[in-house]
């Protein structure tokens, strides 16, 4: 499985970097699918110009971002509210039905996860490749340049998270040492 931000690019740049990489299913993983700044990267849009290139897509509001952070949080290492609400939103039974969805697709589609962000770091589809690789999964986050070259690398599991029997979690500093 592999990640992706449109961030700004134009479709061309987009759809090459996709080509680039044999992505054969695309993963939308915004919660609410738009963008008036890109109207390119509107889902609409988006899927038009997907299925005119051969590529496949695929809406899943269910691993879509934009969570709110529970009172009684324990991933309070995430100092960013939504990132703490998404790994919050990461222990429900829905989240978990939505990584084994798409950690089935990736078993026999060459599948990339796509959210807006140009780096996953400032993006929740950073905590969906954490969730991929705390199941034994594999997942490589694509980087695109403006001019639509792409290059790979391996997702690396966010240096604080926490993982028991596939399950992930992003304790703070003072948990980290607890029994």
């Amino acid at each position: 499985m592999m990640t992706i931000g449109h961030s700004t690019l134009t479709i061309e740049a987009f759809l090459g970097a996709l080509r680039e990489n044999g992505v054969s299913t695309l993963v939308d993983v915004r919660r609410f699918p738009g963008s008036r700044r890109y109207p390119q990267f509107g889902q609409v849009r988006l899927f038009a110009s997907l299925e005119a290139a051969g590529i496949r897509a695929v809406w899943r509001e269910g691993l879509g971002g934009r969570r709110k952070a529970l009172a009684d949080s324990v991933n309070v290492g995430w100092h960013h509210e939504a990132f703490r609400g998404y790994a919050d939103y990461m222990q429900t039974d829905h989240f978990r039905n939505e990584i084994e969805w798409l950690m089935a697709l990736a078993d026999f589609e060459r599948a990339v996860v796509m959210c807006a962000e140009a780096v996953p770091w400032r993006c929740h589809r950073s905590l969906i490749g954490d969730a991929v690789l705390a199941r034994g999964g594999v997942v490589e986050d694509i980087f695109v340049q403006p001019d639509g070259r792409s290059s790979r690398r391996p997702h690396a599991m966010t240096k604080f998270a926490r993982v028991d029997d596939g399950r992930v979690w992003y304790p703070g500093d003072g948990e980290l040492f607890e029994g």
